[in-house]
């Protein structure tokens, strides 16, 4: 089973962890500079093409690792499967209560006919500072796993 479980998490971790990194590098910088109307058309473009797979990434990872958890025999990797699936727990809550409804609010909105109060709705610094904090738990935790697949070999 861990000659399995191993690579799958490897590749749904470093997957989600690589695509989110990548928005820290230029995805959201690009997003940031656009004006609003660019913005909204941007947005909605970008956050539909990561459903269904950064879900599955995430939720695979935390499965995995939770399995992992429970079925390696040295403690200090069960210790580390664990805390590398609460990391990556923590970037799929914060991804459910923060950067979903948001990306969701953006693909109602008609670029060409923003409301009036866009300006002081404008999600950008408030949905920037949570996709940076699950970008940083998503890479930690493919760190942690790393480290914990080093204790098991």
């Amino acid at each position: 089973m861990l000659s399995v479980l191993t690579p799958l998490l490897l590749l749904l971790n470093g997957l989600a962890a690589g695509v989110l990194f990548g928005t820290q590098l230029g995805g959201f910088p690009y997003l940031a500079s656009l004006p609003a109307d660019r913005y909204v058309h941007a947005h909605a473009f970008f956050g539909q093409r990561y459903d269904p797979a950064m879900p599955i990434c995430l939720i695979g990872t935390v499965v995995c690792d939770v399995v992992l958890a429970l079925r390696a025999e040295e403690a200090a990797a069960q210790g580390l499967f664990g805390l590398a699936a609460v990391l990556a727990a923590a970037t799929a809550a914060i991804s459910v209560a923060k950067n979903v409804p948001v990306n969701r609010w953006m693909r109602t909105l008609d670029p060409d006919d923003l409301p009036a109060d866009f300006a002081t709705r404008d999600p950008r610094h408030e949905w920037g500072a949570w996709n940076r904090r699950r970008s940083w738990l998503t890479v930690a935790a493919l760190a942690v796993n790393c480290v914990a697949l080093g204790v098991l070999l």
